[in-house]
């Protein structure tokens, strides 16, 4: 058995972010991560987009982690020279009736401190050449980022600050008491680890590890679904600059056009409710997408669209339900004492993950 003040369970970004800022704040940390390298799950499997806050009711935990992880994120990346690129992004109506959706959406971002600007459709045109559109709303706020460049960027500070990553280190189950928490990791060199401070931020698998943990209350561990999103690339130069989305759709937001920091562009994800784990792309989702796409871009050449990579949000509600919050689980939820469960962290989680890191060290401080 080892001992060590503070466990973080999962090396994605929101991990490496959390382990940080606890290191930081001289905690002795050590990460735990399953997988053969750090950021292997959620945090590869996304747009890259910083996100601006526009979308989450007003209090939620996603509106204000993101809109103050988002400045966060901004800066952290100046400062630590991260590749990124505010780049801004058009949420366009593709007929009238989606118009006062628009609307709808641009209140919702107001309450959130978020400005947006209502074009009409002419005005868009301009703005975004080739795109057809009844009208649009601007974001300026809106970015992207190199996630994997942030990750090694906030591994390389955990490391400065003494901490360290263990990988393929699984956490197979936990128990806790009102005193310390006992880990039992598998992999290569089983063990026993046993600690103050334990954050569980493993991703899709942070549901089923509380499943498996002894003394946490049933009542304190939500059901989840998997509802998985692909991609796929467009081989060639686009006209675009900016990120294009459509009106949202339940479980995500629309098949929309972003950009790597080399201006290629990717389609995607679309929202597909999956049983299991499975990152499978299927060429013939190609016909779909190009189908959702030519709404607000005719000119598309459905041949240029290349199967990418998929993706899986971790949804605390299924496909007939509505809007579910992160859930950042400290004692006051399941009185336990240095427990931390982080449950539903899909989108914005990226953009929050500083703000989270933030939230997660004062239940613990």
């Amino acid at each position: 058995m080892l001992e060590i003040q503070t466990v973080v369970i999962g090396a994605g970004v929101i991990g490496l972010a959390i382990a940080r800022a606890l290191a930081r704040a001289g905690h002795e940390v050590i990460v735990l991560e399953s997988s053969d390298r750090f950021g292997e799950g959620i945090s590869s499997r996304n747009s890259e987009v910083i996100h601006a806050g526009i979308y989450y009711p007003q209090g939620s935990l996603k509106a204000e982690l993101c809109v103050e992880g988002r400045q966060q994120l901004y800066d952290y990346c100046l400062t630590h020279k991260v590749g990124h690129r505010k780049c801004g992004k058009w949420i366009v109506a593709v007929d009238e009736d989606q118009n006062d959706k628009l609307c709808d959406i641009k209140a919702a971002a107001a309450s959130n401190g978020v400005e947006l600007e209502f074009y009409d459709g002419e005005r868009v045109a301009r703005g975004v050449p080739g795109i057809c559109a009844s009208s649009g709303l601007w974001s300026p706020e809106t970015g992207i980022v190199d996630s994997h460049g942030l990750m090694l960027s906030l591994l390389g500070e955990l490391h400065d600050a003494g901490g360290q990553l263990a990988l393929r280190s699984p956490v197979a189950a936990a128990e806790s008491d009102s005193q310390r928490h006992r880990l039992n990791v598998a992999g290569e060199t089983p063990l026993i680890l046993e600690a103050k401070n334990v954050i569980n931020a493993a991703g899709l698998g942070a549901v089923p590890l509380a499943k498996n943990w002894a003394g946490l209350p049933d009542d304190c561990i939500p059901r989840q679904w998997f509802a998985r999103g692909v991609y796929f690339s467009y081989s060639g130069r686009t006209p675009f600059r900016t990120l294009i989305y459509p009106v949202p759709e339940p479980g995500g937001l629309g098949i929309h056009l972003t950009l790597d920091l080399a201006g290629q562009a990717r389609f995607g994800p679309d929202v597909e409710w999956i049983e299991k784990e499975d990152y499978t792309v299927e060429p013939s989702r190609q016909e779909s997408f190009a189908r959702g796409i030519r709404q607000w871009w005719p000119g598309l050449d459905p041949t240029r669209l290349q199967p990418a990579y998929a993706g899986i949000r971790p949804k605390l509600i299924g496909p007939d339900g509505g809007f579910a919050d992160f859930r950042i689980d400290g004692p006051e939820t399941h009185g336990m004492p240095g427990l931390v469960n982080l449950f539903g962290i899909e989108s914005p989680g990226l953009t929050s993950c500083l703000a989270i890191a933030e939230r997660v060290k004062a239940l613990l401080s």
